[in-house]
């Protein structure tokens, strides 16, 4: 009996629910039209979808982000500058039309169960898609930066110069700026994420413009942290140029706490138009006619005065070949060919004044201004040392077909040295020494560039046998005759004028051997 009656339940409940199934069955049969109709309940953010096709709800959307499109942004620049845009002038778009796509598949896909629950939860719950939208950043960009940019205010750094031995203060001035990139992502965000739609204002990103250059900053520059001075009496007009627009070039400069300055960019570029000459100056082991020629005197001055001061040297080499003007190891070249620069960093707490300049004796002072905080009775000096010397030997002819023939160019041998620099301080009466650098100075030989441009095959032949004797004494007197007009052919006494202008010449040079390591060309 309790089999049957369980059988008879179970028939029962089964027959009730297929009765209301088909019931739900008829009020979503598959391929009707009601498919295509997106139920009530259903929005994208505010806007109600139900009741309208696929397309009718893409259009929906659409008008409104149009709308929105058309509302009036107003942009706080610098100052309170404004500048009204439209969303739509930065490419503002509805960016997921994906939503209805969702939308219009709810209650219409599934089995039968499946839809007849989705429609009922719709009775309870409304299912809101969110709207997003997208902005072309390029366009934020350019308004920002051809509209808002146009009201920064740069600041202006403070300067320092010195009126009859007194320094005077032009206190630097604030200023402020359109931080673009922050301000093309907070505005990115607020019209895709925040906006709420109205018409409305939004301030952008401003950051301080605050230059170095406080009167408390520069209040603090008063005392001689070091000075050096050099000599180019010797100097050609040319070089005396150079040397004396360097200094100009440099003198003023204020370099701040933690700031390196490079030299190089403070007195480039090398042309006529910023105050450069032709003058002899050091390449590939010979000295040569340079734009600017004499300028690494300045840069050596400049390299000295920074040791005195005992400021941060972060680049120096010195020359291939030993100059005139300072001792070995104590100089500082540069090179706009190969990059080579001399640099220095402020290590101290306040600005460096660099006062630069040349008088009437043609010398060359450098001094450097700051904040003394050394001790009292500290002494600092600096020594070179000789470690090892090399004099060339022999000599170096070259034929020049781009001179005329008797034409004969000599320079000189260069001594090569290493040297070592070093840092003595004294305190208390205790001294202590401290290596600085170690320089290598390459010798070179003596060298002659020979003219052997000529039409005359005597002096050809003339120039060409001394060229082969390999004296560069020989050659000198052999062009002397050729200028004098006396080539062998004409002058049966030639010979013996080339022996006694040989002895002359020998003299000579003996006499240059025993000066040369004191009065090196200045380059």
């Amino acid at each position: 009996m309790k089999k049957i009656f369980s059988a008879v339940l179970k028939g029962l409940i089964i027959s009730t629910l297929t009765v209301g199934l088909l019931g739900v069955s008829s009020a979503y049969s598959v391929g009707s039209s009601s498919d295509n109709i997106i139920l009530q309940g259903v929005y994208a953010g505010n806007i109600p979808l139900g009741g309208y096709t696929k397309e009718q709800a893409k259009n929906a959307i659409m008008t409104c982000a149009d709308e929105l499109a058309h509302r009036s942004i107003v942009l706080y620049t610098v100052n309170d500058e404004e500048v009204v845009i439209t969303p739509e002038e930065v490419g503002f778009a509805w960016s997921n039309p994906e939503i209805v796509d969702e939308a219009i598949v709810i209650g219409h896909s599934g089995n039968i169960v499946q839809r007849y629950k989705a429609k009922k939860d719709l009775d309870y719950t409304n299912q809101i898609y969110d709207i997003k939208y997208s902005v072309d950043r390029e366009k934020i960009l350019s308004i920002l930066n051809e509209k808002c940019a146009t009201y920064d205010m740069q600041g202006q750094e403070g300067a320092l110069t010195r009126v009859d031995g007194q320094f005077v203060i032009n206190q630097g001035v604030s200023g402020s700026f359109l931080d673009v990139e922050a301000s093309a992502n907070a505005l990115e965000d607020f019209l895709c994420n925040s906006w709420t739609g109205e018409n409305t204002a939004f301030r952008l990103v401003i950051q301080n413009d605050d230059p170095e250059g406080s009167y408390e900053q520069l209040s603090k520059v008063k005392d001689l942290l070091g000075s050096y001075t050099t000599s180019f009496k010797s100097s050609a007009a040319g070089r005396s140029e150079n040397v004396a627009n360097g200094a100009s070039l440099i003198n003023g400069d204020i370099i701040y706490p933690g700031e390196e300055y490079s030299f190089y960019d403070h007195i480039k570029p090398f042309t006529e138009a910023n105050g450069y000459r032709m003058a002899a100056a050091y390449s590939s082991g010979k000295v040569v006619d340079s734009m600017g020629g004499g300028i690494c005197q300045v840069s050596s001055t400049l390299y000295n005065a920074v040791l005195y001061s005992e400021l941060e040297i972060t680049s120096r080499r010195n020359h291939a070949m030993i100059v005139g003007y300072v001792d070995p190891a104590r100089d500082a070249t540069i090179s706009e060919a190969s990059g080579i620069d001399f640099k220095f960093r402020n290590n101290t707490d306040a600005p460096i004044y660099i006062e630069a300049y040349t008088d009437s004796e043609k010398q060359l002072h450098i001094n450097m201004y700051g904040h003394e905080t050394r001790p009292e009775g500290r002494t600092v000096e600096y020594e070179s040392e000789i470690v090892s010397k090399t004099v060339p030997e022999g000599e170096d002819i070259f034929p020049d077909g781009s001179m005329p023939v008797g034409s004969v160019k000599v320079q000189s041998a260069h001594v090569g040295y290493k040297a070592n620099l070093w840092k003595v301080v004294t305190q208390n009466g205790q001294e202590t020494r401290e290596l600085v650098n170690t320089s290598t100075y390459a010798p070179t030989k003596k060298y002659a560039m020979v003219g052997t441009a000529t039409d005359d095959p005597n002096a050809k032949a003339a120039i060409e046998n001394a060229m082969a004797s390999g004296s560069i004494d020989t050659i000198k007197a052999v062009a002397a005759s050729i200028k004098a007009g006396n080539t062998p052919s004409q002058d049966p006494n030639a010979e013996a004028l080339a022996q006694y202008q040989k002895a002359l010449e020998e003299q000579q040079r003996l006499a240059e051997q025993q000066q040369q390591n004191a009065e090196e060309p200045q380059v």
